[in-house]
């Protein structure tokens, strides 16, 4: 029953919802295609980028990948998982490694829009008690995290997904990229499609107004057929509540749990359903574009002039009712609105600066300290992906993060300032990703022209070039961001406030339009375009003035520096530089193995964060490990051979951490408990065959038994622990070296980690366990619980332990 109702809810209202959204989109398709094509021709613009562009920052790079813990929704159960993120930000589990380097279909693969990441249960439950059932409940029964550090993510309509890693340090850079995830699916409407995403915009903005609902949305995140899926959610979810929540048996933690997957199986259906006809939708749309631009280019300025007399009768009946409220409710808080935007926002660039500006210096010291052009190829390639390296980028996020409008959202009705966070955020890595490229390609003229010849006088010139193109650029961004913001806030409160006496008056301009152009010029964007004017000219003057207070760090709208540097835009024509090849890198950036042959004809993909969980290796302190880049990990052919030790080693840590002691199960097992047979090793010189001696531990020891080895079998089996030892030393923790015990006699040692050849990526993930430990070394071999250096000649000795409290054998 429940089924049939949320699939007859789901799909009415989805119908009905399409339908009115069609209608109106189908208008403001015309109407922006009419503003493409009048812009296209009359020209104008913005004032020109200093810095140059990248077409495709990320072509051919992976953003993250290493393992965690993922709790299972079928079994209740935490299991560890392997994830990668690749450059559309689509977070993928795997079972393991192996599977994902065998290109096997993740296990789960979430598109992060409209989802808030939370690193702790007390700031989940607090989001969950605000969703039906209408009760509390407790996140100590609700769900038992593996570790002290979740991560969650949780979205209103959607599945929620629970993840947990063993470290805070891992907590915090698995939530920095967990958000950059977020972001960047947020942000997916293409800016470059100068018809479809304003008539999309517009037509959401304007199916909200009409039913009541003005000011920012928060759910407008994600591809169109997700908006529209959240915009059918919206009014959709509270009639659900209402029938299926009263409907709910059981206790409340199992009501909780019911209502999440009948909430994440009915925005699926919505969401299928509005992929398909938003489809249908801008196809029919796109059918039409060549006659209506056939139309448009040929009747233009009539079309215009139409439009000039329109806005003329409809300025007239506006414009007094618009200026009052301006002057009573608008004028006296846009110095307010201003400055709690600016304050954050000119924080965050000038972190982006900061950031930037270290960077550099790094790369210009090490140039210092030797390696030539190798050692600038291997910086550079690094220094490439700054701007889309989440826990790099993160101290620039924060500032902004701190952007409050607390006062200003009830009486402007702004929902909450998230909208113009995630905005600046994106201008943020935008001019982050300018400034690394410019500087990539005037070093990279700089090396072409002179060589390395004095490299750190060239790597300062072109560093300081970039900074005031920076500073010119992050000016200017800034300025049309507190514009478009204080827009956002301003319009739809006056729209609010004229609509109840102004709309009635529209309809009868309707009559004075052309029936040929009514197509084109709507009356409902020409009130809109009133009020706009009608406002912009106090929010220019309030950005102005902000402008010659030095602390925003804001360049007067006087100082242009239009074709400044013409010879540096010629450079962005070049084609992106490839550093690690062309300085000569890594040997392994260039390197495909034979498994991947047919499938990549280049080198693999590279990481930008380069941390990574090596399989079937445990770590207790780290839940990734830190290579230098997912070109290091062995290749699938190599792994192919080992895939069945991994995947025994993966059904023994399903098994948990350690089995239950098993009973002995014959009569020379039983002896060997009552008295078991110690191992030693003393030097050869030692002559003992029965008598006492001291263990290590303090404790004195009948022997009764002493039975001399071979010495060279034994020194084979030292030195064979040696070389095992020097391959495993990257990923064990050197006190866990230290417990490893030189006297053990089949000398098992762990499955060696991959190791990073001595050197260290410039990720900001340097691993604990690798500090202080040089490969050409081989390190010692510590015998007994203390962990002292003993340089031994081995004897087996066998002896009953003599207990302390009366000699009973043990």
């Amino acid at each position: 029953p429940l089924d049939f109702c949320q699939t007859n809810c789901s799909e009415a209202r989805t119908k009905d919802l399409m339908a009115e959204f069609s209608e109106v989109y189908e208008q403001q398709y015309k109407v922006a295609l009419f503003n493409s094509i009048r812009f296209e021709i009359e020209g104008g613009g913005g004032t020109q980028s200093q810095l140059l562009h990248r077409k495709d920052p990320l072509a051919g790079r992976t953003i993250f990948s290493g393992s965690l813990f993922h709790y299972l929704e079928e079994n209740r159960k935490w299991k560890n998982r392997f994830i990668s993120v690749p450059n559309d930000y689509t977070i993928n589990t795997y079972d393991s490694k192996t599977a994902h380097d065998r290109h096997l279909h993740p296990k789960v693969s979430i598109n992060c829009a409209g989802y808030k990441a939370l690193t702790s249960m007390e700031e989940y439950m607090e989001l969950m008690n605000n969703s039906p059932p209408d009760a509390k409940v407790d996140n100590n029964t609700f769900i038992k995290c593996a570790t002290k550090f979740p991560l969650i993510l949780w979205h209103p309509y959607a599945r929620h997904h629970y993840f947990c890693v063993v470290t805070e340090k891992e907590q915090k850079k698995w939530h920095a990229v967990l958000q950059d995830c977020i972001r960047h699916s947020n942000n997916d409407l293409p800016e470059d499609c100068t018809v479809k995403t304003p008539a999309f915009t517009d037509s959401v903005r304007l199916h909200r107004q009409a039913k009541g609902h003005y000011g920012t949305w928060d759910m407008m995140c994600g591809t169109p057929p997700q908006i529209l899926a959240n915009l059918v959610m919206e009014t959709l979810y509270p009639k659900l509540r209402d029938v299926i929540g009263p409907r709910l048996k059981g206790k409340m933690q199992q009501r909780q749990r019911n209502w999440m997957l009948i909430s994440d199986a009915v925005y699926k259906q919505v969401l299928s359903q509005t992929t398909g006809q938003y489809a249908a939708l801008v196809e029919a749309c796109e059918a039409q574009r060549g006659p209506l631009d056939a139309s448009l280019r040929t009747d233009m300025d009539q079309i215009i002039a139409s439009k000039e007399h329109i806005s003329s009768k409809i300025r007239a009946l506006v414009l007094p009712k618009a200026e009052q409220i301006l002057r009573t409710n608008i004028q006296p808080y846009i110095n307010s609105i201003l400055e709690a935007l600016m304050e954050p926002t000119s924080r965050g660039f000038a972190e982006v600066r900061d950031v930037f500006f270290k960077e550099v210096v790094e790369v210009s010291k090490n140039s210092l300290n030797g390696g030539g052009k190798e050692k600038i190829g291997e910086n550079m390639e690094r220094l490439s992906m700054l701007a889309f390296h989440p826990v790099k980028m993160q101290s620039c996020y924060e500032k902004v993060e701190e952007l409050n409008l607390e006062g200003l959202q009830q009486r402007f009705n702004v929902s909450s300032p998230s909208v113009f966070i995630s905005r600046a955020q994106i201008l943020m890595r935008e001019q982050m990703d300018n400034a690394v490229y410019t500087f990539e390609q005037l070093l990279h003229q700089s090396l072409e022209a002179q060589g390395d010849n004095d490299m750190c006088k060239t790597i300062q010139r072109c560093q300081d070039r970039v900074l005031k193109k920076y500073d010119y650029d992050s000016s200017t961004v800034r300025k049309k961001f507190f514009r478009e913001a204080l827009l956002q806030i301003i319009i739809p409160y006056m729209l609010q406030n004229l609509s109840p006496s102004c709309a009635p008056e529209l309809p009868r301009f309707n009559e004075l339009i052309f029936e040929d152009f009514s197509r084109f010029v709507l009356v409902e964007n020409i009130f809109e375009e009133v009020v706009l004017q009608s406002v912009s000219k106090d929010i220019m003057m309030a950005v102005k003035e902000a402008a010659v207070q030095r602390r925003h760090n804001l360049y007067r709208d006087s100082i242009i520096l239009t074709n400044s540097d013409p010879n540096l835009h010629l450079l962005g024509e070049n084609p992106q530089v490839d550093w690690a090849t062309k300085f000569g890198g890594d040997e392994h950036d260039v390197s495909v193995s034979s498994g991947d042959e047919g499938r990549s004809s280049g080198r693999r993909r590279k990481q930008v964060v380069s941390m990574i969980q090596v399989e079937g290796v445990p770590l207790p302190y780290e839940s990734c490990l830190e290579v230098p880049g997912v070109e290091l990990i062995p290749e699938e052919d190599a792994e192919m051979s080992q895939s069945k030790e991994e995947d025994q080693l993966e059904k023994e840590e399903d098994l948990g951490p350690s089995e239950n002691p098993k009973s002995p199960d014959s009569v020379n097992e039983i002896r060997d408990l009552i008295n078991p047979v110690v191992e030693m090793v003393l030097p050869v010189s030692t002559e003992l065959t029965t008598g006492t001696i001291t263990m290590e531990d303090g404790v004195p020891e009948n022997v009764t038994h002493v039975t001399a080895v071979e010495v060279d079998k034994e020194e084979a089996a030292i030195q064979n622990a040696i070389e095992e030892l020097e391959i495993a030393v990257q990923g064990d923790e050197s006190e866990h070296i230290a417990e490893i015990s030189a006297a053990e006699s089949d000398y098992e040692s762990s499955p060696p980690l991959v190791t990073d050849s001595g050197s260290h990526e410039d990720s900001g993930f340097q691993s604990p366990t690798s500090e202080g430990l040089d490969d050409g070394e081989p390190q010692p071999i510590t015998n007994g619980l203390s962990g002292e250096t003993k340089i031994i000649d081995p004897v087996e000795v066998e002896s009953n332990r003599q207990d302390s409290r009366g000699g009973e054998k043990k």
